[in-house]
């Protein structure tokens, strides 16, 4: 029997459905109860680094059914909410191949220099000095900052590498400007999207996540349940969790099934 009652459920994947490429024990099992008693299920990602059809099919891989349409990622909702405040603008892109597809397919006018009116910062593994020094002289024409998600870290098999945070950080220590809008988690941006796909109001959604000043602090600030999982980032005696107090705090995504 699933724990909780609510009809709609938001996953985080990395460190709650897998690690890398290893799936998380009893990930399909429990995926497979809420599906099978009824239950709405979406996939979120702070995670900029592959499109929604390549997450769906990583799942699908890894023993979880989904389509592209039951994932949200950073790199969607980032390119809807920019074509709400400057349709078809021209950007430079700290960002990897899927993060410019995203930004294209809406229309964006994506650039490698400085001549732009957005610098879009996400996590980027080829993240460098030329890519710093366009933003800080983009930034100097008036530029403004936009970015996907403010993770430090993302856990990885054996560990942690930096995420989108790093580069957020440089950009703003050498231009002096401030991003004016991060729209993955905890915002609210991502989850209107979310619960959009849903199809269910935050009061009737839980929020399941490895991450407390993400995937918790989203929840808690905007009214869904909350259960943190400790299979990723987040550890037993990190003292935020007694401080925030997620609804439910399990070992992994296998406990939410009694």
């Amino acid at each position: 029997m699933v724990r909780l009652p609510h009809r709609g459920w938001l996953l985080d994947l990395d460190g709650t459905i897998y690690v890398g490429e290893a799936l998380v024990p009893g990930a399909v099992e429990t995926i497979a109860a809420l599906r099978g008693d009824g239950r709405r299920v979406v996939f979120l990602s702070n995670k900029p680094l592959q499109t929604r059809a390549d997450y769906a099919a990583k799942l699908t891989r890894l023993g979880v059914p989904a389509a592209a349409e039951d994932v949200i990622n950073s790199s969607l909702v980032l390119a809807r909410h920019l074509a709400t405040l400057d349709v078809g603008a021209p950007v430079f892109v700290i960002g990897e191949p899927p993060l410019v597809a995203e930004l294209t397919a809406h229309g964006f006018e994506v650039r490698r220099d400085e001549r732009v009116r957005w610098v879009v910062i996400a996590f980027d593994r080829t993240f460098d000095y030329a890519k710093l020094n366009t933003a800080l002289q983009a930034v100097r024409r008036g530029a403004r900052l936009i970015a996907t998600n403010p993770d430090r870290t993302c856990p990885v098999e054996g560990g942690e590498i930096p995420d989108c945070a790093g580069m957020m950080a440089a950009v703003e220590a050498v231009t002096g400007e401030t991003v004016s809008v991060i729209v993955g988690k905890p915002s609210p941006i991502i989850l209107e999207v979310a619960l959009a796909r849903l199809g269910v109001d935050a009061r009737d959604a839980v929020i399941v996540g490895d991450r407390i000043e993400t995937d918790i602090v989203m929840g808690k600030r905007l009214g869904l349940a909350t259960v943190l999982v400790l299979s990723g980032v987040t550890r037993a005696d990190d003292p935020r969790v007694a401080e925030i107090a997620p609804d439910l705090v399990l070992p992994s995504i296998r406990d939410l099934i009694r």
